[in-house]
């Protein structure tokens, strides 16, 4: 029995989903047929425009486009020219806001996580209500959530000490 995440889940506060999708499956059905399913360890939120180390906060762009949309949508994105990071969106239409799943069971690391779900651009703006790639499944929940800074965004200001990081 599939226990899918509905729309309503994604279409809350990102604070709110980034602890939440700690402990759930992200689910991966590749081209051979073969389906995996992992525990989510390690999230970081992306609150809208106004935070300076969200995407979204330069404006909306062919890049950022899908950010804008309503929750419940995958928004990936290249970096190094290597490595394809995997971002969830959230809340409603126009508030730009994304979860990044940053480790996985077995895996640590935006870009491993990328790998090893063998991530491209054609993944930009799935469904994961709807996609027969990837979806999220709800799961037992996690007894501690810790947090901490996000990783890597020096460069945000006083949004680089929030605590937005979720991990078990």
């Amino acid at each position: 029995m599939i226990n899918r995440l509905s729309s309503d889940f994604f279409l809350r506060d990102v604070l709110e989903v980034a602890p939440d999708l700690i402990g759930k499956k992200l689910v991966r059905q590749f081209q051979d047929g073969r389906i995996e399913k992992y525990r989510i360890t390690e999230t970081e939120a992306y609150r809208g425009a106004e935070d300076l180390a969200c995407h979204a906060s330069k404006g909306r762009t062919q890049r950022t486009e899908v950010m804008f949309g309503e929750g419940g949508t995958v928004y990936v994105y290249l970096i190094y020219g290597q490595y394809w990071l995997l971002n969830l969106v959230t809340g409603p239409e126009s508030d730009a806001s994304a979860v990044l799943i940053r480790g996985i069971e077995g895996f640590s690391g935006p870009g491993r996580v990328g790998r090893e779900l063998q991530l491209d651009r054609s993944f930009y703006g799935e469904s994961l209500i709807t996609s027969s790639r990837i979806w999220v499944e709800d799961a037992e929940p996690v007894a501690e959530i810790r947090t901490s800074k996000r990783i890597g965004i020096d460069y945000a200001g006083e949004w680089k000490d929030k605590l937005w990081r979720f991990f078990i």
